[in-house]
């Protein structure tokens, strides 16, 4: 099997670890070749591939393909492999599951399967995925700027035009900021490139890379950014049909010189003088909104982003109000990113502080999963509370939505910031108003978990 999810920290492992179970309890051999942040790790050989009855994929991200060729091979999403373990296995014994077929031009990766919607998903999917080392490590670096200069200047003691410069002031804080701030500039370009990537293959990339660098310098920003990156894809697409009829000769040279010199061109104009102006026009009047927001406007804002953070834990719904808090943050808006923290953070800890207080509702080996979720609820690592979600959704998602709702909503009611787009507790120096973002945090979870002590019922071992 293989499973790979955009993020590559959490869902790619929990899946392995699903398929290996469901596989140890029906006597099955299996292997799992993890594509997670790190690399690709316990990668599969032809030899093993070749001996393979089936192949199961569950990745919500691109995978290499090619090597499956004429073998029998399931494919369906990370999630899956956490939550339907046992019917994958069953599906992979029963002998009928379809062989695939490669592509037969040779390819890195293959195309999203499934629905139109999946397909975008995935093509957005791969962007964020590449998107996020540097969106972490920047953000944090400029973070850290901040706070060096918070506790090495008293800014009631400076003059205006000094205090504008804050995060800059001390030496130390400046070269943080400058080296985060380089990371935190390839965001949007690898956004776009690594969509582009994923429809159009290499040649994509390039063209993506000159629409995302287009959309940072000017004012379409985040939104931008996607845009151009479908854009780069479909007219690699679009290319191809037009150069399919080329001799020979000239086909060959197409990748390294027509498709850049006429894609980068069609790429370039149509952002300049139809995605840009519009597009800007969204951003900017979306942004302002966004920061003249005030009272009960920004609390429900916080309220929709933390929710969204806990209604499927990692699916599409939480990598979407997480895009959002890290776009927000780009353009200087940090409360967004502070709730959608807050959030993310809650239904771990929830559910850990359930195990412990609401014993009798836990079987011995859910208490001992509960103890590790106080870890993953302080790290920012909302996929913790998937194992519980899974077993009894109707009682778990809804207690984690309204606690994480009530922390987002009091993380902007307190005007609570925050600079580094993740790392929890660990990155609490960087919060503006860390004592009442804790204590927004602390007051979502203790709801979670009140509500799901009550809804859930005494286990019998």
């Amino acid at each position: 099997a293989v499973t790979a999810c955009p993020t590559g920290i959490a869902h790619t492992y929990m899946a392995a670890e699903g398929l290996e179970k469901a596989a140890k309890a029906k006597n099955c051999t299996i292997k799992v070749e993890t594509r997670g942040s790190g690399g690709a790790k316990n990668v599969l050989t032809e030899e093993e591939i070749a001996a393979a009855d089936c192949i199961i994929v569950a990745a919500d991200t691109q995978v290499p393909m090619d090597r499956f060729h004429g073998k029998p091979v399931i494919s369906c999403h990370v999630a899956d492999g956490i939550s339907k373990a046992e019917e994958l296995l069953d599906e992979a014994i029963s002998g009928k599951v379809p062989l695939y077929q490669a592509e037969t031009k040779p390819q890195e990766t293959v195309k999203a399967s499934g629905s139109v919607g999946h397909k975008i998903y995935m093509q957005l999917m791969n962007g964020v995925s590449h998107m996020l080392p540097f969106v972490v490590g920047g953000g944090i670096l400029i973070a850290i700027a901040f706070l060096i200069d918070g506790l090495s200047v008293d800014m009631t003691t400076l003059p205006a035009e000094m205090r504008a410069n804050f995060g800059t002031i001390t030496p130390a804080a400046a070269l943080f900021k400058q080296i985060g701030g380089v990371a935190f500039a390839f965001m949007l370009p690898v956004l776009a490139g690594f969509i582009a990537m994923s429809i159009g293959d290499r040649p994509g990339l390039a063209l993506g890379f000159v629409g995302g660098s287009i959309a940072a310098s000017g004012s379409s920003g985040f939104l931008g950014a996607l845009v151009a990156g479908f854009l780069a894809g479909y007219t690699i697409v679009f290319l191809r049909k037009i150069f399919d009829k080329l001799p020979e000769a000239l086909e060959k040279i197409a990748p390294v010189l027509l498709y850049p010199l006429f894609g980068i061109l069609i790429v370039g104009l149509i952002m300049y003088f139809v995605v840009e102006p519009p597009v800007g026009a969204l951003n900017t009047a979306m942004n302002t909104a966004l920061t003249n927001m005030s009272g009960t406007s920004k609390v429900l804002l916080g309220i929709l982003v933390a929710g969204m953070m806990s209604i499927d834990m990692g699916g599409p719904f939480n990598k979407a109000a997480y895009v959002f808090g890290t776009a927000q943050l780009a353009e200087g808006n940090f409360e967004v990113m502070a709730a959608v923290m807050a959030g993310g953070m809650v239904p771990p800890l929830a559910i850990a502080l359930c195990t412990t207080f609401f014993k009798k509702k836990f079987t011995e080996k859910e208490r001992q999963s509960g103890v590790v979720n106080y870890i993953m609820g302080l790290s920012f690592i909302t996929e913790g509370a998937i194992p519980f979600a899974a077993q009894d959704p109707l009682r778990v998602i809804p207690s984690c939505l309204a606690g994480a709702a009530v922390a987002g909503g009091l993380s902007m009611a307190f005007g609570c910031t925050l600079r580094a787009p993740h790392g929890g507790l660990f990155v609490l120096p960087t919060i503006g108003n860390p004592v009442m973002y804790l204590a927004a945090v602390v007051i979502g979870a203790v709801v979670g978990c009140v509500i799901l002590g009550i809804l859930k019922k005494n286990v019998e071992e």
